[in-house]
């Protein structure tokens, strides 16, 4: 069997405890979901019901996208710490060593407050949550419990720093720490001091908040693990610039640097997003205990791990920060010194912790990147639209055994929604600078755009392709483009003209209609779990859409988790159309159960 070169990796041990047969989940982010018992948001008990809703489907594996404290902005990849839990997800019914029955009536009039509208989250419940936590906390006692100092003493080397980080946040109005009086910026001693003495009560709140989120979240891995489920968490590759991270590790981070993409046909100048890249020497020189303890901690709660923006280990596109005008560059600048680079972090990753270690391997990836996931039985991601080989989408046998196959992604367009605006197109804007960027005039431009696409067919910044441009010769003499910049063009071309007919090839379905219907759907989700793959892990809401109301919701141009690039409180917002109480007697469990038994995935 293919799938037991596992054992013989560098992640060996990880493979014999969870085993090396295929598995099929879910990747969920927690706010989307609700049940009758959660506050305004998904909140961690939650989670037990999504784990009794795999047991029912065949699902053995539950990742989860990051539930780190995030800013304004609430974005989970973005956090302001890279320990800490938000403490918006925190059930306060289920708080433990605390009587809350005293705010039963204020907790329903909470519900009832910030319950979903819109199906998207009303964030405002995170403040509300955050003044009836203080209020409850201040009623108890904590220095009588021995659990929580014992948490308290074994988290030392992060928890406070955090927990100060909050109070001073909030003393201050603002979370941009370089602005802070330069004592406390500077951690000077005397500084730090004067904090946690005059603000020990507030500071103890925010680590007894982290108490009770470990509490909670241990026992969902608990639950999880007595029905054969795995848990795996996000691990956000970045911290964002504002963190308890960054101000309490200054050494650890480039703060004169931005993290991003290199340039492309979108940022002639590469794209900046703001987080500080690491020092990986400072990192080094102290044993990499930043990132040991990172993993030790997330132990507590997860089976295994994704290591986001794993190409990035290997080489980092960076900038100089606050300026837009500067060109950029991989670190380090040496493409020879990536794979030692990015083998001494994974050497780290794989051998701290029990978690098995899973790879987002997507964009621009260097050549030692599948090989040494190879070597290290570290799965990578195989994205089932992007997975091409000459312009066609693979054969599900030559998806890569060590991957996890998947429809979609947190950043990406759910699949129906894919297929009715984006299959067989090509990016308006981007289209428009290929042909600027190959020497084209304007008005040649107007005339070449109106030719190649169709203009009923073509939205929402998407260009279709005309039906009779067949071939690259046909396209070459309407472009009249003579140097070599036409071969971006031509390639755009190959890789979408005629996508669907392509995928429907893929698939060996070949409907009547082109529409989308559950059928459809199901013909996917089956493909995608016959793959090599030894994961097949699909966002929640693409086998939600084999019922058929809950496809023609979701078959909207903006019906998406998040848009990449942009700031609006359309992302990370989405809930789901349904809650886990009906989630679990949904009649196309029966038809998931079966879809993961017959392809070979349910354990």
């Amino acid at each position: 069997m293919a799938h037991e070169y596992f054992l013989h990796t560098k992640t060996s041990e990880r493979w014999k405890k969870i085993g090396t047969k295929k598995r099929a989940g879910v990747t969920v982010p927690l706010f989307s979901l609700y049940s009758r018992k959660s506050v305004g948001i998904g909140e961690i008990p939650d989670l037990k019901l999504l784990v009794d809703w795999c047991k029912k489907t065949g699902m053995t594996i539950i990742q989860l996208l990051p539930l780190n404290d995030v800013g304004s902005d609430f974005a989970p990849y973005n956090s302001v710490s890279s320990f800490a839990i938000d403490p918006m997800y925190l059930s306060i019914e289920n708080l433990s060593h605390i009587d809350v029955t005293e705010y039963t009536g204020e907790l329903e009039r909470m519900k009832r407050k910030y319950r979903p509208r819109f199906k998207k989250v009303n964030y405002n419940i995170k403040k509300a949550k955050l003044e009836l936590l203080w209020r409850i906390y201040k009623s108890n006692r904590t220095d009588n419990i021995a659990e929580f100092r014992d948490f308290s003493a074994s988290n030392n080397y992060w928890l406070n720093d955090y927990s100060m980080f909050k109070v001073i946040s909030e003393k201050t109005g603002s979370t941009n720490w370089q602005d802070w009086d330069e004592g406390i910026k500077n951690r000077n001693d005397e500084a730090i001091e004067e904090i946690e003495t005059g603000n020990f009560e507030r500071i103890n709140f925010y680590s007894w908040l982290q108490w009770q989120l470990s509490l909670q979240m241990k026992e969902v891995k608990q639950y999880a693990a007595v029905s054969g489920v795995l848990t795996m968490g996000d691990l956000p590759f970045l911290v964002s610039r504002e963190s308890a991270d960054v101000w309490a590790h200054q050494n650890y981070f480039l703060l004169n640097l931005s993290s991003g993409a290199p340039p492309d046909m979108y940022f002639a100048m590469g794209q900046k997003w703001g987080m500080p890249p690491y020092n990986w020497e400072n990192i080094a020189i102290d044993k990499f205990i930043y990132l040991r303890e990172k993993l030790l901690y997330a132990e507590n709660f997860y089976d295994m791990f994704r290591i986001d923006h794993f190409v990035g280990l290997f080489r980092l596109w960076v900038s100089l920060a606050g300026d837009l005008n500067t060109p950029g560059g991989y670190m380090p600048k040496e493409e020879y010194m990536w794979e030692s680079h990015g083998r001494a972090i994974i050497e780290v990753m794989a051998h701290t912790t029990a978690m098995l270690p899973c790879a987002e391997d997507l964009g621009t990836v260097p050549g030692c990147s599948n090989h040494v996931l190879y070597e290290y039985g570290i799965p990578g991601i195989d994205f089932q639209r992007y997975y091409k080989k000459n312009f066609f989408f693979r054969h599900p046998a030559e998806y890569r055994v060590n991957s996890s196959a998947v429809i979609s992604t947190h950043d990406s367009s759910f699949w129906p929604n894919w297929w009715k605006f984006e299959a067989g197109t090509i990016d308006e804007k981007l289209f428009e600078i290929m042909c600027m960027n190959a020497g084209m005039d304007k008005k040649h431009y107007k005339y070449v755009k109106a030719v190649l696409f169709s203009k009923e067919a073509s939205r929402y910044g998407r260009l279709m392709w005309n039906d009779n441009i067949r071939t690259p010769e046909m396209l070459k003499s309407i472009l009249q483009i003579q140097n070599e910049k036409v071969n971006d063009i031509v390639y755009a071309y190959l890789d979408s003209y005629d996508e669907k007919g392509k995928f429907l090839t893929y698939l060996e379905y070949f409907p009547a209609e082109l529409g989308v219907n559950p059928d459809l759907v199901y013909k996917i989700l089956e493909r995608i779990n016959q793959t090599d793959s030894i994961f097949s892990i699909q966002l929640l809401q693409e086998y939600l859409f084999l019922e058929k109301d809950f496809l023609e919701s979701g078959s909207k141009w903006n019906y998406r988790l998040n848009t990449p690039g942009s700031v609006t409180r359309d992302n990370w917002s989405l809930i789901l159309p349904v809650s886990l109480e009906r989630l679990l007697e949904l009649e196309i469990n029966d038809s998931i159960r079966s879809l993961v038994s017959d392809t070979g995935r349910s354990l």
